[in-house]
């Protein structure tokens, strides 16, 4: 089984200060935001404070203090058909020429440095996720202001913002998703269904909620129903998920615990039919805890929820905090997806062929999920 990506993400009042950190993992890459930035939205000619993290792969962005190896700069950023462009407002006179900058750009990452009392520092290091041609990077000193254009590998992806903030996030995760529905599973109905809400309003998709749909059709309450066996809760569900998996342009928030369809590992036939995103609670105290917590829950396969696309490790929780949550989750799906951009059109053709169960190795038409067998 493929390890979905995962993410950290401490929530509760006491762990969201200028130093808590949101850290992404993606296979061997992780990205680090400060809290401030997730619950907060940087504009252009905003002032801000990047700075480039000791573990590799990673930066971490804070919009609060200024350190030793960090320049405060304001910046404008444009987006054209197929080029983006990012000036930075200089404000040093020790910058005299093109000597004093140095400006490096790869598949993954936009750094510049400039000189500072004869040393070079970076004053910006940003992940570009694989989204720039480095080859045709240019960039030069325009009076105060440093210029670099960027060509786009792709030009129909908009770019927002060069950071990561939530317009930005909304934005591009819309574009990726390609219409392709949220499914968010876990221990709790209220963390899914706060978060989905968030998302929802976000990408502009319709907000769905299996525990509201189950009680509107059934006319009974969760609760009953779980007094009537253990499984009537995950049957009922089961037949909403099915009838919602042919939905596009959805976030459905799903009866949270173990009643319900999504923690039995046999009843993701149709869950399958969007991205799945596990919100888990976790004890983890740290990021090496949760990533470690992530790691033996999806190799032990222990619940279905180890069936998701993407987990997102939430150490506490306040309901005030969702769309911080939800920002964490549109960065790791936006992950996910740059990752294998084939995903969103692959989830479509899962549906096209009747969600049969055989995700993610999809077989030809024909095929009888009863039997295992069919056409070749």
């Amino acid at each position: 089984m493929a390890i979905p990506a995962s993410v950290w993400a401490p929530v509760s009042p006491s762990c969201l200060s200028s130093t808590s950190l949101i850290p992404i993992h993606l296979k061997t890459t992780i990205i680090s935001f400060s809290t401030s930035i997730q619950s907060s939205s940087l504009h252009r000619s905003n002032s801000i404070n990047l700075r480039p993290s000791t573990k590799p792969n990673t930066f971490i962005c804070n919009n609060s203090s200024s350190t030793a190896s960090t320049t405060t700069t304001s910046y404008e950023f444009s987006d054209g058909s197929d080029e983006v462009e990012l000036r930075l407002l200089l404000g040093d006179e020790s910058i005299q020429s093109s000597k004093d900058v140095l400006v490096d750009a790869d598949e993954s990452f936009l750094t510049i440095k400039m000189k500072q009392d004869g040393s070079f520092r970076t004053a910006m290091e940003i992940s570009l996720y694989d989204k720039i041609k480095p080859a045709e990077t240019i960039w030069l000193l325009d009076d105060d202001q440093l210029v670099v254009n960027l060509k786009k590998q792709d030009p129909d992806v908009k770019w927002p913002d060069i950071t990561e903030t939530w317009e930005s996030l909304t934005v591009g995760v819309l574009q990726l998703l390609k219409g392709a529905s949220i499914y968010l599973v876990g221990e709790s109905s209220e963390i899914n269904y706060k978060v989905s809400r968030e998302l929802a309003v976000g990408l502009g998709y319709t907000p769905l909620d299996t525990k509201e749909l189950l009680e509107t059709f059934t006319k009974q309450t969760v609760d009953s129903l779980i007094a009537e066996g253990s499984n009537a809760v995950a049957e009922t569900e089961s037949a909403i998920l099915e009838s919602l998996s042919s939905h596009i342009r959805s976030v459905v928030a799903t009866i949270g615990g173990q009643h319900g369809a999504a923690a039995s590992g046999d009843r993701w036939r149709h869950l399958y039919s969007g991205f799945t995103v596990w919100l888990s609670q976790s004890e983890a105290k740290d990021e090496a805890a949760a990533k470690e917590e992530a790691r033996i829950n999806i190799q032990s396969g222990s619940k279905g929820f180890s069936n998701a696309d993407v987990v997102v490790k939430l150490s506490g929780w306040d309901s005030d905090y969702s769309k911080t949550v939800a920002q964490a989750t549109l960065s790791a799906l936006k992950q996910l997806i740059l990752s294998d951009k084939k995903l969103p059109g692959k989830k479509g053709l899962y549906i096209r062929l009747g969600c049969r169960g055989d995700w993610p190795n999809i077989k030809p038409p024909g095929w009888d999920p009863a039997t295992g067998t069919g056409a070749v």
